[in-house]
């Protein structure tokens, strides 16, 4: 990770933390219902996403406008922080939006126009994600479990060619001029806004330049994160819908029911039992070294004595099988050791208990046979291995 973008994560998280401890000074936190799916939507300049938008509303069955941001950055909430020259950080504009986003209106999903643009923005809705599963699996198990459904976020792009959107933006900048002059002749109507990028073809590729390469790259990050969907738009509105209908359809036949995913939940998924894992093995290794120093001695030894030769014995290969019997071993903490001290070497360990039933004695009025049971414990041990000669 490069060191602007480490900057931007740490960033990000404080932003985010700051956000949700806001939320909770003003909401009791089994208040904090977010909707249910959320499509972040963004676009080149003139890909067509206001057109678009009631088509991906009727397809996902939201009843909820969709919160387009600038226009929502122009409602009396909004513009009472910007007057009050607050409204100048991506804080600002994402507290704003998460705030929205609590709104009954929005439980069964929408469409967000125009969030994330920016990497830190990119950043908060990962957090905003993570935070939605924290607040279901807090929740799950009490009376009020079924409010916080499980999170779904799309990430839908519209894309088009740098000179198929100066011609939509110019296009579209033509069109406003003639409405607003019907507007004015007739005094019915209402007179729209003209951007300046709409009026002049450089600044219109200046806004695409930004667009392309800011906003996008940041949105691509997020593509194996999230459910994706890169539309081309450069073609007519029915192409347009087309390739959004056929993308919804195909992820939607990717994802597991409610129930199923219900059903399955509270077994963490990888990231969860990785996470910060190289932390938790030192703390580990220092409290064994602490608190069990005498085992942790008897293990290192048995490492040194019983297992090195062996793993040596196999350094071309990359993988040893080692079989132990020692007595050390049968309590579960020395296992644990090994393994411990081993992946913290750089070797990838792995343990089978084998247990072997060896006859001792045979009962000669009944005909029952005593056995002894001989524990072995098979570690299997795999390393990078060394290179003598590549084949031809």
């Amino acid at each position: 990770m490069s060191q602007n973008n480490e900057m931007d994560r740490k960033s990000a998280k404080q932003i985010f933390s700051n956000i949700i401890h806001n939320l909770e000074k003003t909401h009791e936190r089994e208040d904090l219902l977010f909707p249910k799916e959320i499509i972040w939507l963004g676009g080149a300049p003139g890909s067509g996403k206001g057109t678009n938008t009631p088509f991906i509303n009727r397809e996902r069955d939201f009843t909820a406008p969709p919160i387009v941001m600038s226009d929502f950055l122009k409602s009396d909430t909004a513009m009472e922080r910007i007057n009050k020259g607050q409204l100048v950080e991506d804080s600002e504009v994402a507290e704003l939006l998460f705030e929205e986003l609590l709104k009954e209106e929005y439980q069964s999903g929408v469409v967000v126009d125009g969030f994330p643009r920016t990497k830190v923005q990119v950043q908060l809705v990962r957090y905003f994600f993570e935070e939605m599963q924290k607040l279901r699996k807090e929740f799950f198990n009490t009376p009020i479990g079924p409010k916080f459904r499980r999170p779904r976020f799309r990430i839908t792009i519209l894309f088009v060619d740098e000179e198929v959107s100066i011609q939509r933006q110019i296009r579209r900048g033509k069109d406003i001029k003639k409405h607003n002059k019907k507007v004015k002749e007739s005094g019915k109507g209402e007179i729209l806004e003209i951007r300046k990028t709409d009026l002049d073809p450089e600044l219109a590729r200046k806004r695409y330049d930004v667009f392309r390469d800011q906003t996008y790259s940041a949105l691509l990050s997020l593509r194996d994160i999230f459910q994706f969907n890169l539309i081309n738009a450069n073609g007519d509105i029915a192409d347009v819908e087309s390739q959004i209908n056929d993308g919804f359809q195909y992820q939607s036949g990717l994802e597991l029911g409610e129930d199923t995913f219900d059903s399955i939940h509270h077994i963490p998924v990888v990231g969860e039992i990785t996470k910060y894992h190289r932390q938790k093995l030192v703390q580990r290794l220092d409290n064994y070294r602490s608190r069990h120093s005498e085992l942790f001695a008897k293990v290192l030894d048995l490492i040194t004595r019983e297992m090195m030769n062996d793993i040596k014995r196999h350094a071309v290969v990359g993988k040893a099988i080692v079989r132990l019997d020692n007595l050390v071993l049968n309590d579960s903490l020395a296992v644990d050791m090994v393994i411990d001290i081993l992946t913290e070497r750089g070797f990838l360990p792995t343990v089978d208990i084998m247990e072997t039933h060896i006859p001792v004695s045979v009962d000669l009025t009944n005909g029952s046979i005593q056995n002894a049971v001989r524990k072995e414990w098979v570690f299997s041990i795999i390393f990078h291995s060394s290179t003598i000669r590549k084949a031809k």
